[in-house]
């Protein structure tokens, strides 16, 4: 399938792009539903997004050109060309996380409550983006004789995108029952961040473009980090809130 869309005036639309821009909307709309269901003013959300979203961008970039530093170094000019490729997940959550603090701290509202909305939104987009993956031939496996194997520049190979786009969904059907279940402020959000990294950790390893940092895959590095203090702090929330119950 052509990863080019249409094109406006000259100017290339590509399926990735839909493809993101989808994810974001349904995640906005779902979380503006559910921030309506609590009962808060659910313009918030689109405050947030105004926030969010463009530091999402820039953090993607930065991590990905941090990381592959020799080749940006050497072309400048190829930083701000987004449209050549180069967006990485993790620098986009850490710099949306970072800024959702941010807002909240100036809107004075409940960090960890607003995670917990906002965590099937962010899951549900990511399983929805990477089906760009899948158009754009790229972030896929190593060779693989499975039935299910797809065909890129004539080897077949693991379809990593799918993996994760699966268990990514998977995982906003969970988060979708246990936000209705949850004992405090923040279990949702963990839970996201701690199921999926489990799974990025284990793909990742299949993945034949991973970002590299000292001989190690960087995204397996950033999740097992998640895991290990994610799963602290759902611990720690989880003592803290049987103590006040006392």
């Amino acid at each position: 399938m052509d990863p080019i869309a249409f094109e406006i005036f000259g100017i290339s639309i590509r399926w990735y792009g839909i493809l993101i821009s989808a994810g974001m909307l349904i995640g906005i709309l779902l979380a503006y539903r559910e921030a309506k269901r609590l009962g808060y003013n659910p313009e918030y959300i689109i405050d947030l997004a105004l926030w969010c979203i463009p530091a999402a961008v820039v953090g993607a970039r930065l991590y990905y050109v941090i990381f592959e530093w020799s080749y940006y170094a050497a072309n400048p000019m190829e930083i701000i060309n987004i449209r050549g490729g180069g967006l990485a997940i993790h620098g986009a959550l850490i710099a949306a996380v970072f800024t959702g603090y941010v807002f909240c701290r100036v809107k004075k509202l409940s960090f960890w409550e607003n995670t917990d909305i906002v965590a099937p939104s962010i899951i549900i987009g990511q399983a929805i983006g990477r089906w760009g993956n899948f158009l754009n031939n790229e972030a896929h496996g190593g060779p693989t004789d499975l039935p299910w194997g797809i065909v890129v520049d004539g080897v077949k190979v693991h379809p990593t995108f799918l993996y994760e786009s699966l268990w990514n969904f998977l995982v906003f059907l969970f988060l979708m029952y246990y936000r209705k279940h949850k004992k405090t402020d923040g279990e949702v959000f963990l839970l996201y961040g701690i199921l999926y990294s489990v799974a990025r950790f284990l793909i990742e390893g299949l993945r034949t473009d991973s970002l590299m940092f000292l001989g190690f895959r960087t995204a397996q590095l950033i999740s097992l980090a998640t895991i290990l203090c994610f799963g602290a702090l759902f611990v720690y929330f989880r003592k803290r809130n049987d103590r006040i119950l006392q």
